[in-house]
C-alpha cells in the first residue's frame, strides 16, 4: 500500500504537469502582471519538481520508516551497518528509488547543461560581434552592418546590446531609445536567468506538453515585463505607440542562439497589449498571486516533512 504522503505528492506532481500549467497559460491576468506571473510559473516549476521526486522518494523508502526524514537515514546506516528496514522491500520500492534518483539527476544534469552550453554560445556569438561591431554615436549600443532592421542582447558577465545599421536607419530617435531600453531592461532584470530552467524542462521531458507550454508562456512574459519597463523611458507623448512601432520594425530581423530579441514572443499580443493596455491588477492582485505561489512551494515541503512531526 502506497503511503498517503506519496499518494498526496503524486496527485500535486500530476497536477502541476497537466491541468496547472493549462490555464495558467490560457489565463488573461497575467499580462496584466508580468512580474506575478513569472514569480507563479517559477513557483509551478519547483513544485512540480519537487512533487514528483518526493513522492517516489517516500514509496521507494517507505520500508526504512514512516516518514521521509527518518526513512532517509535508516537507509544510509542500512548501507554503511547493514541495518535491516522494518517491513520487506519489494521491487518496486527499488524502481521508485532508481527513478527518483534518476530524474531527480536529469533534470539537475540538464539544467547544469544547458547553462554551460548556453554561456559557452553566448561567449562564442558576443566575442565573433566584437570584432565586426561599432557603437552607436549617442546610444549606448553597438552596431552591426545589415540592412534588416534587428535588435537583440546577450546577457552574461560581458552583456552586448546590438542593433543592425538597418535598424539604426529605419527608426526615429524615441523608436530607438524605445529598443535600446527594452533590450536594456533585459540585461538589468537578468530575464534569461528566468528563462533557464524553463529550457531545461523542455529538453529534460520533451514529451511532457507542459514544459512547452510553460517555456513559451515565460518566453512571452519576460518580454511583456521589458515592454513595461522600457515605456518608463521612451520619450514622447506616445510612447505606447513608440514602442509598438519599433518592435515590428524589428520583427523581420535575427539574433544569435542564446540572445533577447526586441521581437521575441507573440509579436500580435506584445502590440495588442501596448495599444489597448489591460487593467492593471487590483492592489490585492500582486500580494495575492505571490502568496498563492509561495503556498505552492510549501505544500510538497510540507508533505515531505509533517510524517516526521507527528
Amino acid at each position: 500500500m502506497l503511503p498517503l504522503s506519496a499518494v498526496l505528492l503524486g496527485l500535486l506532481a500530476l497536477a502541476l504537469a497537466w491541468p496547472v500549467p493549462a490555464v495558467l497559460a490560457r489565463a488573461r491576468w497575467p499580462r496584466r502582471d508580468p512580474v506575478a506571473a513569472l514569480v507563479c510559473w517559477q513557483a509551478i516549476g519547483l513544485a512540480g519538481g519537487l512533487s514528483i521526486i518526493g513522492a517516489l522518494l517516500v514509496h521507494g523508502l517507505s520500508p526504512w520508516g514512516g516518514s521521509l526524514p527518518e526513512a532517509w537515514w535508516t537507509w544510509a546506516g542500512h548501507w554503511v551497518t547493514g541495518a535491516q528496514p522494518a517491513a520487506p522491500v519489494r521491487g518496486d520500492h527499488w524502481v521508485a528509488q532508481t527513478l527518483a534518483a534518476v530524474l531527480a539527476l536529469e533534470l539537475l544534469g540538464v539544467l547544469v547543461l544547458s547553462l554551460v552550453r548556453t554561456a559557452r554560445t553566448r561567449a562564442r556569438h558576443r566575442a565573433l560581434l566584437e570584432l565586426i561591431v561599432d557603437p552607436v554615436p549617442g546610444v549606448d549600443a553597438r552596431v552591426l552592418e545589415s540592412p534588416v532592421p534587428a535588435a537583440f542582447c546577450i546577457p552574461g558577465a560581458r552583456p552586448l546590446l546590438v542593433l543592425s545599421s538597418g535598424m539604426v536607419a529605419e527608426l526615429a530617435p524615441g523608436e530607438l531609445a524605445a529598443v535600446v531600453a527594452h533590450e536594456r531592461a533585459h540585461l538589468t532584470e537578468r530575464h534569461h536567468l528566468f528563462l533557464l530552467p524553463f529550457v531545461a524542462w523542455r529538453e529534460a521531458l520533451p514529451v511532457l506538453p507542459a514544459a512547452g507550454r510553460a517555456h513559451d508562456a515565460v518566453r512571452d512574459l519576460v518580454e511583456m515585463r521589458a515592454d513595461d519597463v522600457a515605456l518608463r523611458a521612451v520619450p514622447g507623448a506616445r510612447p505606447r505607440r513608440t514602442l509598438a512601432r519599433a518592435i515590428v520594425a524589428a520583427a523581420e530581423g535575427g539574433a544569435p542562439r542564446g540572445a533577447l530579441a526586441a521581437h521575441g514572443g507573440v509579436l500580435t499580443a506584445r502590440v495588442t497589449r501596448l495599444l489597448d493596455p489591460p487593467a492593471p491588477l487590483p492592489r490585492w492582485g500582486r500580494p495575492l498571486a505571490v502568496g498563492a505561489a509561495a503556498a505552492l512551494l510549501l505544500l510538497p515541503t510540507t508533505l515531505l516533512l509533517v510524517p516526521a512531526l507527528t
